[in-house]
């Protein structure tokens, strides 16, 4: 979670473009979207060329290096489109580089028309027309990604590990999206939810992704699940991705696929993708509930946190996810088109509101059953209502499952999560208590589960005791508290005190009356 002095300082640029004229909280996200992507660009130019340097490959070809073609009329140097060079150029110079130059130069970045890249930023426009305007603008960003980097050093040197949330500047940046989101009047009004990234990097962990996975998100929004993935397959594979020829290009160009139906959210999503490694994802306007979305039995691993309550055209939605699972619900549906998109034997951890655990409508139980009768429903994580706020109060879980198509379900893990790092009102401020370390710990070592007790954090349930309750996902319907006997003194003994108490007081009042008395 950002900082109060972040927050402080993205609340101050807010308000420099509404002295500036722009006033429409969309408009002022993309640019501001925008703008961090070309000082991003810059930043990531720099660390791959840092590190083809370390792997030894000295092969990085600089999108900056010699004279840089921005159309077919204009070459310029490119290094004067660097956001370290034109920030400290005088303002009107500053706004005729970036709207002529460095803007194009972004839109047509990677010249493939095809590109999901290119075909969201193709109608992208540059708003910003005053020269003090942007300059004001890009020193307050400057400032916010300083404060940043202040503050992912003063998480490495904190002296208690426990203490330290292992953040990066794209952490941060994520929750600075988030956080600009959540200023938008419309935002979860299709019960969309940014999702944090700490619960992100949890999921992620849990699905162990392979270099060989076909990943999707079919609720991509800003590609978080798919971002935080490819970062943890370039921290976790590095050399297994860029040593080999064939990997990295499945990598830049075939692994990642993300849907959605919100304009801004794919060109944000686009972008987003590109500064962490992946050039061209398949990051897509579709409608994933649809008929147009034709995907089946075709990816390993899918990631998401798909809308809850959102308002649905029924009869848009695809018939086979009907046939499964009839309803309007949105959240049911996407379980069922989970099911059908992946392949056999892959993996899935998605976060689903209460109601799915323990919701008694036909359409409730059934998905529930399809889970642990056709596949193999590996856990369920009770999260706390907090995780979601200041945005939502909503209390969900996290469902991970194998689609296996035949049964597999032989025992199911439960965890009950109380605390996730942050406190769970709507400041959301630090606390030393997080579970999701041990959530991680327990899960990758299922085997030392199995003789748990249903009184501790997390417990197994055997698959004929879900059947028999009607399916029932609720961790609360399996744990079991445990009452300690309270050993009290006989009544006697209790009613002699009370009645000693009772003359002791009577006595302290007769002694005051005495002393007012005199």
């Amino acid at each position: 979670m950002i900082t109060g002095e972040i927050k402080n300082k993205i609340d101050s640029l807010w308000d420099t473009f509404a002295a500036g004229g722009l006033t429409n909280p969309l408009n002022v996200i993309e640019q501001i979207t925008y703008l961090m992507f070309i000082r991003d660009l810059d930043d990531l130019d720099n660390k791959k060329k840092k590190d083809s340097l370390m792997l030894g490959l000295n092969d990085y070809q600089s999108i900056f290096d010699g004279q840089v073609r921005i159309d077919d009329n204009l070459t310029v140097n490119g290094d004067e489109l660097r956001w370290s060079t034109f920030k400290d150029f005088a303002p009107d110079k500053m706004l005729t580089v970036v709207q002529n130059e460095v803007f194009p130069f972004i839109k047509n970045l990677q010249g493939n028309e095809e590109s999901s890249y290119s075909r969201y930023m193709k109608d992208a426009t540059f708003l910003i027309q005053a020269p003090g305007l942007l300059s004001k603008v890009v020193g307050e960003l400057d400032d916010i990604y300083e404060q940043i980097d202040q503050e992912v050093e003063k998480q490495k040197n904190l002296k208690n590990k426990e203490e330290q949330k292992l953040i990066n500047r794209g952490d941060i940046r994520g929750d600075i999206y988030e956080y600009l989101l959540g200023k938008l009047s419309t935002a979860g009004r299709n019960g969309q939810f940014r999702t944090p990234r700490h619960i992100i990097k949890m999921m992620v962990e849990l699905t162990d992704p392979q270099v060989d996975d076909l990943i999707c998100d079919p609720a991509a929004g800003t590609a978080g699940f798919l971002v935080e993935t490819a970062e943890y397959l370039q921290k976790r594979k590095k050399k297994d991705i860029f040593y080999n020829k064939e990997l990295k290009h499945y990598f830049e160009n075939t692994m990642f696929t993300g849907y959605d139906t919100d304009q801004t959210m794919l060109r944000i999503g686009a972008m987003n993708m590109l500064v962490h490694g992946v050039e061209n994802p398949n990051i897509k306007y579709q409608d994933s509930l649809s008929e147009n979305n034709t995907d089946k039995d075709k990816y390993s691993l899918i990631l998401a946190n798909p809308p809850f309550k959102g308002s649905l055209d029924y009869d848009t939605v695809s018939n086979d996810l009907l046939k499964v699972c009839k309803t309007k619900k949105t959240e049911l549906l996407f379980l069922t088109l989970f099911l059908r998109m992946l392949k056999v034997g892959g993996r899935c951890a998605c976060i689903v509101p209460d109601g799915v655990l323990f919701g008694s409508s036909r359409a409730h139980k059934a998905i529930r059953k399809e889970l642990v009768e056709n596949n193999n429903l590996e856990a369920v994580i009770s999260m706390p209502s907090g995780v979601f706020k200041p945005y939502a109060g909503v209390s969900t879980a996290v469902l991970v499952f194998t689609k296996t198509g035949n049964g597999g379900t032989d025992k199911v893990w439960f965890y009950d999560m109380t605390a996730d790092g942050f406190s769970l009102d709507d400041k959301r401020t630090p606390v030393k208590e997080n579970d999701i370390p041990d959530i991680i710990e327990r899960f990758k070592h299922l085997d030392k589960e199995i003789d748990r007790k249903k009184t501790e954090k997390s417990f197994m349930v055997d698959k004929k005791d879900i059947v028999d309750n009607d399916y029932d996902l609720s961790i609360n319907r399996y744990k079991e508290i445990e009452y300690k006997p309270v050993q009290y003194p006989p009544t006697k003994d209790i009613i002699a005190e009370i009645e000693k108490l009772d003359k002791e007081s009577n006595d302290a009042l007769q002694e005051l009356k005495a002393l007012l008395k005199d």
